[in-house]
């Protein structure tokens, strides 16, 4: 198996794609046939999919401090004021949708946690609509995701609460532009630049949700982790490559968060948390 993105990119040359690749290490490693990994994958699709049109309903969280933002931004777009384009605002706007769910304690699918779960389902159906991904390729960029955020998470950490929202929402926005590259006909190597990219401009991003909810700012961050993908993505398809290696990048992020202090580790403790408006908010929702 791949030990980093580097490995990755070299191993999936023996493979007709980077899914594939996953598939074959799924299969190894859990023993399930080919078919019940698929299965599994299609399931995981199913439920993104379902949370997003759940989000556009716009429903407010238990605590009423989130929701009805994406249905404001599904609005804006269908009245043709997107400034950054509908393909961009839209993946902006349904990964609000997937993280207003998980507010209101409803189903999502963890890609790769539950606070950063809004950027690839964002990037994925905007991808669907500018390529026309069929349901296989839909399927084949959640595998493609997968396997570069199991090299990242191998190497760094995928969680806020040990390297800032830089390794939460900063490795699913990573995860995303690599499988949205892929999708678009990029190489394994421009599937890196796209990671390096992300990762490298989203560097020191704190985790500091506000009363300790994964509400504020997190809801919005996958928005911003969904269109930096984009991003990143046309980036590196354009033929831009990083001066520093992807991998070393991946070490840096884990190496930053590392040192930031605990009050910008999803403690509360610091950051939008503990503005008096922020404060003001948790002694509303805690009494």
């Amino acid at each position: 198996m791949f030990r980093n993105i580097k490995e990755l990119i070299a191993d999936s040359k023996n493979y007709s794609s980077v899914a594939e690749l996953m598939i074959a290490v799924e299969i190894e490693q859990t023993g399930r046939t080919r078919a019940q990994i698929w299965e599994l994958m299609e399931r995981n699709l199913e439920i993104m999919l379902a949370s997003i049109e759940k989000g556009l309903l716009g429903e407010k969280s238990r605590t009423g401090l989130t929701g009805g933002d994406a249905k404001l931004m599904n609005d804006y777009i269908a009245g043709g004021h997107a400034l950054s384009g509908n393909v961009i605002l839209g993946a902006a706007r349904d990964a609000v949708a997937v993280n207003e769910v998980n507010a209101q304690m409803g189903l999502i699918c963890a890609t790769p946690t539950a606070g950063s779960a809004g950027c690839l389902p964002g990037v994925l159906t905007a991808a669907t609509e500018k390529l026309s991904l069929t349901h296989e390729q839909q399927v084949e960029f959640l595998f493609a995701a997968g396997a570069f955020g199991l090299a990242i998470a191998n190497n760094a950490t995928i969680s806020g609460a040990e390297g800032g929202c830089q390794a939460e929402v900063g490795s699913a926005a990573a995860m995303a532009s690599a499988a949205l590259v892929l999708a678009a006909g990029g190489s394994g190597e421009q599937a890196g630049y796209a990671i390096a990219l992300v990762l490298q401009n989203m560097l020191g991003l704190i985790c500091d949700p506000v009363a300790g909810l994964v509400e504020i700012p997190c809801v919005h961050r996958n928005a911003m982790g969904a269109s930096q993908a984009m991003i990143s993505a046309d980036i590196a398809l354009a033929g831009v490559a990083t001066k520093i290696p992807v991998d070393e990048v991946v070490t840096c992020m884990y190496n930053v968060g590392r040192a930031l202090p605990a009050m910008w580790r999803e403690t509360a403790e610091g950051g939008l948390a503990q503005t008096p408006t922020g404060r003001k908010i948790m002694t509303e929702v805690f009494g």
